[in-house]
């Protein structure tokens, strides 16, 4: 009995509410990174599908380099290059800033694959219906493509939220930099990484979940 009390005695309930609010720092960095990512990734994506042959050489070599390069060098590279230029940044804004560029390079070739997914058939009839390329794209394009590639998205997004524990090494105190704070401090690695582990799953199910239902309803 003495083992067992000893066991979690180094665990106290304010860790675990400090586990919480990394969580949410987790959350938030993730969200902005995702959102800003999927944005300028849809817009890349249509570039490269839509754009001249030196528009698709130069941005999809750049975007090579962002889904080539580890993160981690990304993430260490980037934070220590803004000082040389004059503008520090603080570790959420480069990590922010990296994490968004990374997903618009995963998101770039996801949107692409749904533009493409379109048949010329399809977007001539379209056309033939009088609709404009821009019309073509709202009502067409964007509505079918896109749905075909959701599934796709969804494994972007919930990758970029648990390479978003990468941003720790800038000294961003989030899920897994402050489970490192803890371990160091109590010495118990299993307990602190299982609840880690736990929230990390209930950070990420709910989008799995969620998206899971919606491709249901499309399905029907």
């Amino acid at each position: 009995m003495s083992n067992n009390m000893s066991f979690f005695s180094g665990f106290q309930p304010h860790d675990l509410l400090f586990m919480a609010e990394a969580a949410g720092q987790t959350l938030l960095i993730s969200v902005l990174s995702i959102s800003t990512g999927t944005v300028f990734g849809i817009i890349f994506g249509w570039m490269l599908q839509s754009g001249n042959w030196v528009v698709r050489a130069l941005l999809g070599t750049v975007l090579d380099v962002f889904r080539s390069v580890p993160l981690l060098i990304q993430l260490v590279l980037f934070f220590n290059f803004f000082p040389i230029m004059g503008w520090p940044l603080e570790p959420f804004a480069a990590g922010t800033f990296v994490l968004s560029l990374y997903t618009a390079s995963l998101v770039a070739q996801v949107a692409r694959g749904g533009i493409e997914a379109v048949g010329k058939p399809m977007r001539r009839a379209a056309r033939s219906l009088g609709m404009s390329y821009w019309q073509d794209m709202r009502y067409v394009v964007w509505p079918i493509g896109l749905r075909a590639v959701f599934p796709a998205w969804v494994g972007v997004a919930l990758g970029v939220m648990k390479d978003s524990a990468l941003v720790s090494v800038l000294g961003y105190v989030e899920l897994l930099r402050a489970s490192q704070i803890l371990i160091t401090r109590t010495q118990e690695p299993f307990i602190i990484l299982a609840v880690a582990g736990a929230f990390y799953f209930a950070l990420s199910y709910p989008l799995s979940k969620y998206s899971q239902k919606l491709e249901e309803r499309w399905a029907s």
